[in-house]
């Protein structure tokens, strides 16, 4: 068993996250004073972006732990949900639309750029900081990962938290839109022409619009409810099926209320023969093979369909 502390890696990706994109920001933003680059401005305001998008979801990770209550019954799980729904709005709003419109405003009015030189330190000492942060969250990953299978696409598809994902692809963009701004400011610079920053800056936007574009895709889904995932489901049905006293698995419903809440409701037919004990016996056992085959699966409700008619038509 993976005795690796998935919540203890993830806040740590999630703390470096936001110290280093807090500390390219401000490096960033002191080259933008210097050299008014466009490029610049969208790399400050993505670090500003990615700064606090990771403390959302870091908000969102300590809230998911409040036990519950009353009002709700089933805990706060599903605040992680919420606020990577909130980062991805975030994403859009403060990084790809302000940087695409920056971008479009420098390519219609553009300004030669005389000395880059602020910009290269930022973009230098912004490489090194991001990519500390990327490979944190990567190595992280690597360990969420090896529990799953299928292709690294399928498995961002399917997964069912979204803050690591997050990290994965902010950082990732981070460092590819460092990369888009050297290559704009340097054209820029030796061009004589801020057409080049400025298209730059729509790159860098429209890097961030497909990763607010997946994230609230992604979101909004798991926010609606998602079942678990067809490897989950098969291993409860085989479960269910293993035991002698179950005539038929009538009806199987899955809902992940949250990363690691896994909401379960059967319907059964058991034999007929059945009295009472061996009914409560058999609901008990299957409880306890299905939390120790998937120990996300909090809440298990098992109806005895065709015991309780039987029982309801003998009285």
């Amino acid at each position: 068993m993976n005795s690796h502390d998935h919540e203890a890696g993830l806040r740590k990706a999630l703390i470096a996250g936001i110290v280093a994109n807090f500390g390219v920001a401000v490096i960033k933003f002191v080259a933008f004073y210097f050299t008014r680059s466009a490029a610049m401005l969208a790399e400050s305001l993505h670090s500003v972006a990615d700064s606090s998008n990771q403390a959302l979801l870091f908000m969102g990770l300590v809230r998911s732990r409040r036990k519950a209550t009353s009002r709700h019954p089933f805990g706060y799980a599903p605040e992680r949900y919420f606020w990577s729904f909130v980062v991805a709005i975030n994403i859009f709003l403060l990084g790809a639309v302000f940087a695409i419109y920056e971008g479009i405003e420098k390519i219609l009015h553009p300004h030669v750029m005389h000395d880059p030189t602020w910009n290269y330190i930022a973009l230098g000492v912004g490489a090194v900081f991001e990519a500390y942060a990327l490979s944190v969250a990567w190595k992280e990953f690597q360990h969420w990962r090896s529990g799953t299978s299928g292709s690294l696409w399928s498995s961002l598809r399917n997964a069912k938290d979204l803050s690591l994902p997050t990290v994965l692809f902010e950082d990732t963009a981070a460092l590819l839109g460092l990369l888009i701004a050297a290559v704009g400011i340097t054209l820029a610079h030796v061009t004589q022409n801020g057409v080049y920053d400025g298209a730059a800056s729509v790159m860098i936007g429209l890097i961030l619009l497909s990763v607010a574009w997946f994230l609230a895709t992604e979101s909004h889904s798991l926010l609606i409810g998602e079942a678990a995932s067809s490897r989950d489901r098969a291993a409860i049905k085989e479960i269910v099926n293993g035991q002698s006293v179950v005539d038929k698995l009538v009806d199987l419903k899955t809902l992940h209320l949250g990363p690691g809440h896994l909401l379960v409701a059967i319907e059964l037919d058991f034999a007929d023969q059945l009295q009472t004990r061996d009914v409560e016996d058999a609901v008990v056992a299957i409880e306890q093979l299905i939390r120790e085959q998937l120990p996300s699966a909090k809440s298990i409700y098992i109806e005895a369909g065709a015991f309780a008619r039987h029982q309801a038509g003998s009285t």
